[in-house]
């Protein structure tokens, strides 16, 4: 796990303060689990905490489908392999957490587990998820909460660079769509949203056609290989 995704995932679990201790012992001992599993069981092991993962991810409990995000999240650092192996099945409860309708934390959680997953595949063979993804992540770049906003636009600039040829043209029209939303939280009252807009307006800058002189990103931007990393370099929130 690189410091990146360590910083992302590293983040404490919110947990109100009324919550029975008997319950946040047993969040902590499910991560304890999961991590541990992961790192020292045999495949048949593997294969069963990414059953009980994916069962969690569709409970109709708000706290087990956000510890199941979680989890995934864990097992695309731990394990990449498994994201491969299970790419399709992960991506497809990843999209329904994003779309989730009454917890924002399941959200979060999956726009930060997208991130990551994202950058273990390259962004490569999503199929339709990319457009399941983009449309959702477009309408969380202006909501009110500080990390999620800022959590939306970093995946929202992974996503344009990794639209590709594909994509391209889809792209291109959520980015116009989306350029009020750019052009606002440039001056995000949360300093931390506002330099993760800028970042994401770079990457987007080419979709959005601008002329050179007046664009946020060069010729060269373009065509460094780090543009895409410099999109998830953690920052305190």
């Amino acid at each position: 796990m690189d410091q990146t995704e360590r910083r992302i995932l590293g983040q404490p679990l919110p947990v109100p303060t009324a919550q029975p201790k008997k319950r946040r012992m047993s969040m902590m001992s499910f991560f304890s689990k999961v991590s541990w599993t992961l790192r020292f069981q045999k495949q048949e092991s593997l294969k069963n905490m990414f059953s009980i993962l994916a069962e969690r991810a569709q409970d109709p409990n708000a706290k087990k489908r956000h510890m199941a995000m979680r989890g995934l999240g864990t097992m695309a650092c731990e394990t990449p392999d498994k994201v491969r192996k299970y790419k399709k099945i992960i991506l497809d409860l990843l999209v329904h957490g994003l779309y989730d309708p009454v917890s924002a934390e399941v959200i979060l959680e999956s726009v930060k587990t997208l991130t990551i997953i994202l950058g273990k595949i390259q962004g490569k063979s999503l199929g339709s998820f990319f457009v399941d993804i983009t449309l959702q992540t477009r309408t969380l770049l202006d909501d009110e909460n500080d990390n999620l906003r800022y959590s939306a636009f970093i995946l929202f600039g992974q996503l344009a660079a990794f639209a590709g040829r594909k994509w391209k043209t889809f792209f291109t029209s959520q980015v116009k769509q989306t350029q009020d939303s750019l052009l606002i939280h440039l001056q995000d009252r949360n300093p931390q949203v506002a330099k993760a807009c800028k970042t994401t307006f770079r990457a987007c800058s080419p979709y959005l056609k601008e002329r050179k002189e007046n664009s946020f990103q060069t010729e060269e931007d373009q065509r460094n290989p780090k543009l895409c990393r410099q999109l998830v370099k953690p920052a305190a929130m």
